[in-house]
């Protein structure tokens, strides 16, 4: 029988000479379960302790890739930490996910040979989980969903981050104080490698600058590849997937695989995708652009319109002018406020085309546009379409032949956003460098500029005697 590979690829690990890990280890086997190799030594990494009895990693992460039961650790560590007195918040990114956390410490904690109603006691509430030890001491689990301002004002022993590749800035501002009273604090974060639509940066700064060797007190393991792989390599599938002939098959990860080889070497194979921390168009570039150019009153408006994976709605408008395309912001907008003020641009006797991006929002809103009467013609890009408009988009702007009047709120999410891969091709989109900002009004931009680029320019035929 194959396994997959034990040890991680990748890991930063201080040195010690006693740990806790194996007295965790026996808890949680006692519940029936068995634990893995790979998991029995992390637990003994982040159960380490120096000569006074504290943790040797203050904070400690781990990224694995998906199904290979990277959390069990953080069920264990729990379970650890409430049976010796710890009190525990444990926080995720959907609720769903810290309830099954609760569900499964319940489990684990019965059927290692602890009673309810003698040894502990719990809160059922959805979304105020809660396990309290009954032994006289302060022991407790909170289970709570992530916000920027979940946790403070409560004090903790160990902070744990699931989901971490979707823990934000702002709470990390908010968590991160919860164990600053503790005598033995310790925070753990536990997740996969972000993908283009993950909303958090703390984790991936945490991993760089962990194993940069810049931050004190902390630990790191990972199962990855150091590049972007073939999928379809089995030998790869062992070197990253730790749990493969374990409690993964050959066969589950062969059924899953899609046509998106990114996100595939993501989610299956630990892939990082690395992107610079510059902007991908400087401030310098899209400042040295603005003008203020002279727009017929008869030339044709071409619209781009982006629908978001935030939740919000942009639109943008370019217009031929002279040698150069004029590009300019007009809003952004929640999807909840409906289509009607889009329509209003678009029913315009000028507008010749709106170019509509989002999958689930393009046809309602080609609908509305039907329902209106809307003579403007809508155009539903493919993806290669869409890598084709951000190619050119960015070729005509660093060749000066775009211009726009310089709107504070297109600048600063235009010289604030980095490329994201699009399919295996080397085509890109944008993501936002400023957490929160929203980066659909630069792809809105650059729909417009692409309809208004391919529109045939028709000059008035003259005719000579």
């Amino acid at each position: 029988m194959r396994y997959g590979r034990q040890t991680p690829v990748k890991s930063v690990v201080l040195p010690y000479e006693r740990s806790y890990g194996t007295e965790a280890v026996q808890i949680y086997n006692r519940s029936g379960r068995t634990s893995m190799p790979w998991q029995e030594l992390l637990a003994e990494d982040i159960l380490a302790v120096n000569s006074e009895n504290l943790y040797v990693h203050m904070k400690y992460g781990w990224a694995v890739p998906r199904r290979n039961g990277k959390s069990e650790l953080l069920i264990m560590r729990s379970v650890y930490g409430i049976t010796h007195g710890e009190r525990v918040l444990y926080t995720a990114h959907r609720t769903t996910t810290s309830h099954n956390a609760w569900e499964k410490c319940i489990d684990r904690l019965t059927k290692a040979g602890f009673t309810e109603g003698k040894d502990f006691k719990t809160t059922k509430q959805f979304g105020l989980e809660h396990i309290e030890m009954l032994d006289g001491s302060e022991a407790v689990i909170n289970f709570r969903t992530r916000s920027s301002k979940g946790g403070l004002g409560e004090g903790y022993d160990l902070l744990i981050i699931d989901e971490a590749q979707e823990y934000t800035a702002d709470q990390e501002t908010a968590l991160k104080y919860v164990v600053t009273d503790s005598k033995n604090p310790q925070t753990l974060m536990c997740g996969t490698p972000p993908t283009a639509v993950s909303s958090g940066t703390v984790f991936q700064k945490y991993r760089l600058k962990t194993l940069s060797g810049t931050n004190a007190d902390s630990g790191w393991a990972e199962w990855s590849v150091p590049k972007l792989s073939d999928t379809s390599d089995v030998d790869l599938w062992y070197e990253t997937n730790p749990s493969l002939g374990y409690i993964l098959t050959e066969r589950t990860i062969r059924s899953e695989l899609g046509d998106d080889k990114v996100d595939d070497n993501i989610q299956r194979l630990g892939l990082w995708i690395e992107y610079s921390q510059k902007s991908a168009i400087s401030r310098k570039e899209w400042e040295q652009l603005a003008e203020k150019p002279v727009i017929s009153e008869s030339s044709k408006l071409f619209f781009g319109v982006k629908y978001g994976k935030s939740g919000n709605v942009s639109l943008a408008v370019a217009v031929r002018t002279g040698k150069k395309i004029f590009v300019e912001a007009v809003d952004c907008r929640s999807v909840r406020d409906g289509n009607r003020w889009i329509i209003d641009y678009l029913r315009g006797k000028r507008a010749k085309s709106a170019v509509i991006d989002g999958a689930g929002n393009q046809d309602i809103l080609v609908s509305d546009m039907d329902d209106s009467g809307v003579k403007c013609r809508a155009v539903l890009p493919t993806a290669k379409q869409v890598v084709e408009a951000n190619a050119l988009f960015e070729k005509c702007l660093f060749d000066g032949k775009i211009c726009h009047c310089n709107q504070p709120s297109l600048t600063q999410i235009i010289s604030n956003c980095e490329h994201r891969p699009i399919g295996t091709g080397g085509g890109f989109g944008y993501t936002s460098i400023l957490e929160g900002a929203d980066v659909s009004l630069v792809e809105a931009v650059a729909l417009a500029h692409w309809a208004c680029a391919g529109a045939k320019e028709y000059k008035k035929q003259i005719v000579q005697y």
